[in-house]
């Protein structure tokens, strides 16, 4: 990965004690949270690797949680974000898992809207100095850091879908960071992840979800405590 300033190495300002333990599965734990749009009823976490080994010793069980309640890295409640949860109505579980996987920091979430059956799964990976990158969302393999604001955009797979995307940011003057695209199946859905240098632009987001081909869109900013509800929902998937 490549570093952006002093605190991208240093880490960031958090409750301890791991920066990859604790710091990295909170910022994990929020993404999902900013992705799913509000707080799950649910969220059942599955730890591999060293995290599996040593969650409940490091807090990041607690870690995760907090994130989950959009808890910043350095909010005093993650020590007792289990607790909290239970307050909240948040039920969670936590197993581990097996296989190989590509780093030994890494979750998976699964959380659940039980008054609608909505479920979305993230998997993220905790790279260091609080850092991460999400590497799967809902079955696709896509990249994204969560340094910048990012927009989540599931559509079908269909020319000029791509084109579209880009052309719209870049005429409401929005610089495109980073860019990943995974497709299930030719012409099936596909997942465009789009890192954005500054705010996400409404003006944007709503020609966006004008789009024929969209089937759902979201959106992770970890830079913001009051993300919530304003473009997550998924649309109705078009027939």
């Amino acid at each position: 990965m490549r570093f952006k300033d002093v605190f991208s190495i240093i880490g960031p300002v958090m409750v301890g004690p791991s920066s990859s333990h604790t710091a990295g599965a909170a910022r994990i734990g929020r993404s999902a949270r900013h992705l799913f749009g509000k707080q799950p009823d649910r969220a059942e976490v599955i730890f591999f690797g060293s995290f599996a080994a040593t969650y409940q010793g490091h807090g990041t069980d607690r870690a995760i949680v907090g994130g989950l309640l959009n808890y910043e890295t350095d909010d005093p409640r993650i020590p007792m974000a289990l607790e909290y949860a239970r307050a909240s109505k948040l039920e969670v579980s936590f197993r581990e898992g097996r296989g190989v996987v590509r780093h030994p920091n890494t979750a998976q979430l699964i959380l659940t809207d039980c008054g609608t059956g909505r479920e979305l799964t993230l998997t993220g990976i905790s790279i260091g100095g609080g850092n991460i990158e999400i590497i799967e969302i809902d079955g696709f393999n896509i990249k994204m850091t969560g340094v910048y604001p990012t927009l989540v955009i599931q559509h079908y797979d269909l020319p000029g879908v791509l084109a579209y995307i880009t052309q719209t940011l870049s005429l409401e003057g929005t610089n495109i960071a980073q860019l990943s695209l995974d497709r299930k199946n030719r012409s099936g859905h596909a997942m465009t992840v789009v890192e954005i240098d500054g705010e996400i632009k409404e003006e944007a987001v709503a020609q966006i979800k004008k789009m024929d081909a969209l089937i759902s869109m979201g959106c992770i900013d970890l830079t913001r405590a009051d993300l919530e509800n304003w473009l997550l929902q998924p649309e109705e998937e078009q027939k």
